[in-house]
């Protein structure tokens, strides 16, 4: 159901207006008036008869019309009638300010349950309960008590806290930065997050899309819906709220890796999300993906009066990754014909301190001409000379003249540079108080534009033996087995493709040296216990045995130590298996987080892996590039790749591997959490092997 009521309203009712100052419904209704909404507003209030100049009606049905939106300011009480008569009298769009609801417990969740009740209904959409309100700058229109109407803007914003998005209002206010709409979303009872980026990717009066979330209502909708709308409008989002005590109580290495703050950033990464980290760098950001160009590509020239603050700027260039943009020689030539002779004229361009405004003008004039300056940075710092405000102007006019590149700017100082600070406000060319908080944003840029660019999403599947798998699994779930054993998590793995080490189960220390001389030294014990998860931990795990009596000797250690360290364990025997092949060991992974599905993880494998955390994490279903990318994403790449002589292994074994895996758990969501630890990979051309494997599953 569209929510386009909530955007451009023809009425407007506001059942609990005041005549009180202070009191949420005069603040909102004075707000309402004097944001010069052109709409009909009807103030509805038992206990007067007129408020702020207009007549007030007892109730809704004495309206005689039907308001096409109402904001709700009564008691929590009251506000279960309220909605009985706005679904008698045909209304579609209430904003619920008061609260009193979920957010206090129990008896609050009821009273929100049967509001929603009466909403779905009726065909009627809620925003809110306890919320700030919402503001509309093209429709003038401001349902909220956050204060005035901001400046008109392409900022589309949403917030699950009132409170700071007052503080945002606030904010937003004195640096002169515009919205096209903003949001408070409350409970979230039924308009929620995914509802109003679908609504604000349709706004023509939005481009770019901003908001600060607690947490997410549909994670897998919301993946989706975003990873759409990203490719024609930037995402940017503040996320509190991540941490996850469940992450410490889960059992594999994966699952404790994983939080649902591992979760949020792969989700951010998919979707081309564009996380901040603080409402400044929020605004950094917003300010230029609203008024600015996107960068075709990362080449960054950086403009300025002053080599200190030159050098500042390249600093932040290189550690962002970024290109610092090699100027070409007609580029420099044609700047040497005005710039003095001691100025620089290779990147960063000094102008040198003297510089006046048009010193700036003719160089930025010159740089956006050339083919490798795909961002314009420029500097000042405030001397004696220096005209702040001219050379504000200076650089507006030639940004009108050639607004096919992004020029941002960072005038360092404060009252010496305010005027020209008040010039790029009006042109909307974004001004940074530091080189780093202007290259960040340009680091965002440039991502962004990578990220669209990157090609179609392709998902390899694989021949595989699903029924196999559903055998096992399906086995599993009607005893009530919640750990697939070592045994029979290679042999789901196998029907996947992938190579595991032969052994087999022995009971006894002869047994174990029979198997082992089938096999072929050396050999690897593993005690075998459905009730032990991690071997190692309880000296259940013994490498390179190369004669039937170190077998013999091992087996008969592991049988007597074990039981006492784990009394409760029902050990079942030993594994006897084939040592693998030397080679870099790995962990392949995967945590089913509860609101956006299968989350893979690879690492460094071994013992290390919770040592270290040298992992990455992306969501399934994984395509190659991504699986590619997730290597490159950790620092075990580099040994991977061959270090100081080495040889590297086979990266694309690894990345395929990722992908086998990626299709296994998004076909089985019975799979909750599982490891392949160590996968043993070598040389490129040789098969990597799934050492050891643990699965476990849920209904």
């Amino acid at each position: 159901m569209s929510l386009e009521s909530f955007f451009a309203p023809k009425s407007v009712a506001v059942v609990g207006a005041s005549r009180q100052k202070g009191k949420v419904g005069y603040e909102i209704l004075v707000n309402m008036i004097s944001s010069g909404f052109e709409g009909k507003i009807w103030p509805v209030n038992r206990s007067t008869d007129s408020v702020e100049g207009l007549k007030c009606y007892p109730d809704l049905t004495s309206i005689g019309e039907t308001p096409e939106l109402v904001i709700v300011i009564v008691p929590a009480k009251f506000v279960l009638g309220v909605m009985e008569e706005c679904a008698t009298i045909g209304t579609k769009a209430v904003i619920i300010i008061t609260a009193g609801f979920k957010e206090i417990g129990e008896e609050g969740k009821k009273l929100e349950d049967e509001v929603v009740r009466v909403a779905r209904r009726s065909g009627i959409r809620i925003i809110g309960p306890n919320c700030l309100g919402v503001t509309v700058t093209a429709s003038k229109l401001n349902a909220s008590f956050g204060g005035d109407l901001p400046d008109v803007g392409g900022i589309g914003y949403l917030s699950q806290s009132g409170a700071l998005l007052a503080a945002i209002l606030d904010i937003a206010k004195a640096n002169g930065i515009g919205f096209s709409s903003l949001f408070s979303i409350g409970n979230k009872a039924d308009v929620d997050e995914l509802d109003l980026i679908e609504a604000l990717a349709k706004d023509p009066n939005t481009t770019v899309i901003a908001g600060y979330l607690e947490n997410i209502k549909d994670g897998n909708a919301f993946v989706h819906a975003a990873e759409q709308i990203s490719h024609e409008k930037p995402i940017l989002l503040m996320k509190s709220g991540g941490t996850s005590a469940g992450a410490k109580a889960a059992s594999s290495h994966t699952g404790s890796l994983a939080g649902s703050e591992v979760a949020y950033e792969a989700m951010f990464t998919r979707a081309g999300i564009i996380r901040c980290e603080s409402i400044t760098e929020q605004f950094d950001f917003a300010q230029a993906f609203a008024n600015q160009p996107l960068p075709k590509g990362p080449g960054v020239v950086v403009l300025t009066n002053a080599g200190g603050a030159g050098i500042m700027a390249a600093d932040a260039i290189e550690r962002e990754g970024l290109t610092f943009a090699k100027l070409s020689p007609a580029t420099i030539e044609k700047l040497k014909t005005k710039l003095p002779a001691a100025a620089n004229f290779h990147n960063p361009v000094d102008v040198l301190g003297d510089a006046l405004a048009d010193r700036y003008e003719f160089a930025l004039d010159v740089l956006l001409d050339d083919p490798s300056v795909e961002t314009v940075l420029v500097l000042l710092t405030p001397q004696a000379m220096t005209e702040a405000q001219e050379t504000a102007e200076a650089i507006a006019r030639v940004s009108r003249l050639k607004p096919d590149k992004p020029i941002l700017a960072c005038f360092m100082g404060a009252s010496k540079v305010e005027e020209g600070v008040k010039v790029f406000r009006e042109a909307k060319i974004p001004q940074y108080e530091s080189p780093e908080d202007a290259v960040a944003t340009i680091k965002a840029m440039a991502d962004y534009v990578r990220w669209r660019a990157r090609p179609k999403r392709v998902v390899r599947l694989f021949p595989v033996n699903r029924r196999k798998v559903e055998s096992i699994i399906e086995r599993h779930l009607r005893h009530g087995a919640r750990e697939i054993g070592e045994s029979e998590s290679k042999e789901i793995l196998e029907a996947y493709g992938f190579a595991t080490p032969s052994g087999s189960i022995a009971t006894t220390a002869d047994q174990a040296a029979n198997i082992a001389e089938q096999l072929g030294y050396p050999v690897v014990l593993k005690i075998w216990s459905p009730d032990i998860v991690h071997k190692s931990d309880v000296g259940g795990v013994k490498i390179g045995l190369k004669s039937a009596q170190e077998v013999k000797d091992a087996f008969d250690l592991m049988m007597y130590r074990i039981p006492k360290k784990v009394p409760d364990a029902h050990i079942l025997g030993v594994l006897v298996q084939e040592m693998c092949a030397s080679g870099r060991e790995v962990i392949l992974g995967m945590h089913r987080d509860p609101h956006f599905g299968p989350l893979m993880m690879f690492g460094m494998g071994g013992v290390m892996v919770e040592v270290l955390k040298d992992v990455a994490f992306y969501l399934a279903p994984l395509t190659g590039d991504e699986a590619r990318q997730m290597l490159v994403n950790t620092k075990t790449y580099q040994l991977l790749k061959g270090v100081r002589g080495q040889e590297g292994v086979d990266i694309e074994a690894i990345a395929e591997g990722l992908q086998r895996l990626s299709q296994l758990v998004t076909e089985f969501p019975q799979i909750q959490e599982m490891d392949i630890n160590p996968y043993v990979v070598g040389l490129p051309g040789t098969t990597p092997i799934a050492v050891d494997a643990r699965i476990s599953v849920e209904k």
